[in-house]
């Protein structure tokens, strides 16, 4: 597992990152999220040891991470490191032979995920030879090929297509149930939702929600029911009810007790048609909205 301790971090005299604290824990997907400058890519430079933090520990399994648990991360930066004019398959191998691989075992496993990631008829095409997209598929392979430890990838969907985000995802899955630790940082909060087993939202340095998508829904959230009917206006009337939104037969509403959202259930049956009545999923990028203010 990998902890972030009351991590802070300044440039010029600016605050890049305050007191942040933050759990990976083993075999999980975890997704760092937050708006330009929030402070993701300097946390994960300082996890990697790219960079110092100010204040503050990265610890490994509750020791104090070192050099040698870094080199056995995988790392992809937002930014594009590799080399444009060597060949894809050439460059994975050289790679993992850096992190101590033969050479027999560093091509199996460079095939093995550019057929995964669908690269697999242009491992012999060299990395600028390749569309943007295809470009940050090789990325990821990259930062996979020597079966890291935990994996940190700074915006690893930017610039793919929904199938490549899709057969991404599931590479990426197979990651975590290895048992490693995955962080990665998005801006497509569909695609974080989706995926993620837990969440870190960071605004303007700090943490303002960390935890699963359901312990953050839980504590953003008041419960709300969603009414589908032929006329749903008469729940407006109804005590301890308070509506949220409203379109003729639709109606999105909260309520004071379960009491109040079943008379609103009782009233719509002796009314008539009821198409739907279920509990509303707050969408996490309505409480990312809210968080981040």
């Amino acid at each position: 597992m990998l902890s972030i301790h009351a991590i802070s971090r300044s440039f010029n005299g600016q605050r890049a990152l305050h007191d942040v604290s933050f759990e990976v824990h083993d075999g999980l997907m975890t997704g760092f999220v937050g708006a330009n400058g929030a402070g993701k890519t300097t946390a994960m430079r300082i996890i990697l040891g790219v960079l110092a933090a100010d204040s503050g520990e990265v610890h490994v399994d509750g020791r104090p991470i070192t050099a040698d648990n870094r080199a056995q991360f995988g790392y992809m930066p937002e930014e594009r490191g590799l080399y444009p004019k060597m060949k894809v398959h050439e460059q994975l191998v050289y790679l993992a032979r850096l992190h101590g691989m033969t050479a027999a075992a560093a091509g199996r496993r460079a095939d093995a995920l550019l057929e995964q990631l669908g690269l697999g008829e242009r491992r012999h095409d060299t990395l600028e030879s390749l569309s943007l997209g295809n470009q940050q598929r090789a990325q990821i392979a990259a930062a996979l090929v020597h079966e890291p430890t935990a994996l940190v990838l700074d915006e690893p969907f930017s610039g793919l297509d929904p199938m490549a985000v899709e057969t991404t995802l599931e590479v990426l899955r197979d990651v975590a149930r290895s048992g490693a630790p995955v962080l990665f940082s998005s801006h497509q909060l569909d695609v974080v939702e989706r995926l993620c087993d837990s969440l870190i939202i960071l605004a303007h340095g700090e943490v303002r929600a960390a935890g699963t998508r359901e312990q953050i829904r839980a504590a953003h959230t008041r419960p709300e029911w969603v009414l589908e009917t032929d006329d749903a206006g008469f729940v407006r009337g109804i005590g301890g009810v308070e509506v949220i939104e409203f379109d003729g037969g639709h109606v999105r509403f909260t309520a004071a007790s379960d009491d109040a959202a079943d008379r609103v259930l009782r009233e719509a049956i002796e009314r008539g048609s009821v198409r739907s009545f279920a509990p509303s999923i707050r969408p996490l990028n309505e409480i990312f909205q809210e968080v981040v203010r």
